[in-house]
């Protein structure tokens, strides 16, 4: 029987599939009003090259039997943290001091942002073959030491806000294999107890201003604080319906900084209103709630916890995102899933949906090999 949103034809979650081109696509306008007054279109044609490419790859993906990344998951993790490692040696450094990014010529691409997808690939894998061994306290130890090793090499880059994906995606997916409470309730005191030393021994110190400026913005408006300030001057300068697309102040006027990255959903806020940055949240939630309901019908585990780690990226992602915008959540640099400019992350977001779509394609019967 053909279930409504699902694509007969392909076999694949048509819901999905739609929502996140109409997203990406919704975003490239949205980058085309934020660098408008740069006088350059070359953000929104980068984006569109990304665009087009992580449309074929998404494609492609998707028709691939998403067992065989299980097959070289170890190559994978292999290949995770070479990139990892080559960042520390000869990525480039931000406007923030971080060195996440490895550049040839005008082309940059962020090791952190592939390996999120090779991080929910083989970790799905790894939980997939000890479930049955999870009150064992040996698994759990490899378990984060799984994890543990791509979230050193990436808090020496330092990347706080990628590690918090990570931890997320870890937390979520290994809730859902069911680890016994005699494990989550060392590990939340735990928790409660790093949080200060990480705060003092493993953050720099614009990390930690961040984190001062995140409870009191006031404390540098016109530094770390100003961002926020002005972001939070343009979601509420929108209210129901926006200025309208292009007429924006604080973006067109140049206010808002890094405005088509970190802070695009201050400028969907402002041009379109409260309508539109709802409109924005409808279609990630809609992305988000396919990946779930992908993750409820995997055929096996592999599927279940691999649908589940993207879901949790994506989760982290908008919230932490649209928080940040509105006041709620320290900056972290996070972009918004498909609407922020960032080839490398569009790629990785649209790559992560052709896993999706391949494990809905190979969970209602129909086989590629």
């Amino acid at each position: 029987m053909r279930r409504k949103g699902e694509n007969l034809i392909h076999g694949h979650d048509s819901f999905l599939f739609w929502a996140s081109v109409v997203t990406a696509v919704f975003g490239i306008f949205m980058i085309y009003s934020a660098t408008r007054s740069l006088n350059t279109n070359s953000n929104v044609i980068i984006q569109t090259g990304a665009f087009l490419i992580g449309t074929v790859m998404m494609v492609v993906i998707s028709r691939i039997d998403y067992h065989i990344f299980g097959h070289v998951a170890l190559p994978i993790f292999g290949v995770c943290i070479a990139l990892l490692v080559a960042v520390l040696i000869v990525g480039s450094t931000g406007n923030w001091g971080a060195r996440s990014w490895i550049r040839f010529g005008p082309i940059g691409i962020q090791p952190s942002e592939i390996c999120k997808i090779g991080f929910a690939i083989t970790f799905a894998k790894h939980l997939s073959m000890v479930k049955h061994q999870l009150d064992r306290p040996i698994t759990i130890v490899l378990l984060l030491a799984h994890v543990g090793v791509l979230l050193g090499l990436i808090m020496l880059q330092p990347d706080a806000g990628s590690a918090m994906v990570f931890c997320f995606m870890f937390v979520v997916v290994l809730f859902a294999a069911g680890i016994s409470f005699k494990y989550i309730i060392p590990a939340v005191l735990g928790f409660a107890a790093f949080v200060p030393l990480a705060y003092f021994f493993l953050l720099s110190d614009y990390q930690k201003h961040r984190i001062q400026v995140f409870f009191n913005p006031d404390m540098d408006r016109l530094g770390s604080g100003y961002n926020v300030i002005q972001s939070k001057i343009a979601v509420g300068s929108g209210q129901l319906f926006g200025k309208g697309f292009l007429k924006g102040t604080q973006n067109q006027f140049g206010f808002l900084p890094t405005k088509h990255t970190d802070f695009i959903f201050s400028v969907i806020s402002e041009e379109l209103g409260f309508i539109g940055a709802l409109l924005v949240i409808l279609l990630l939630f809609i992305i988000i709630a396919r990946c779930i309901k992908a993750s409820q019908e995997a055929n096996d585990s592999f599927g279940k916890y691999l649908c589940l780690g993207i879901a949790a990226m994506l989760i982290f992602h908008t919230f932490e995102n649209v928080g940040m915008c509105i006041g709620l959540m320290p900056v972290t640099g996070i972009p918004l899933p498909f609407i922020s400019y960032g080839g490398t992350s569009l790629l990785t977001n649209m790559m992560a949906i052709g896993i999706v779509l391949s494990v809905t394609r190979h969970s209602h019967g129909t086989k590629m090999y």
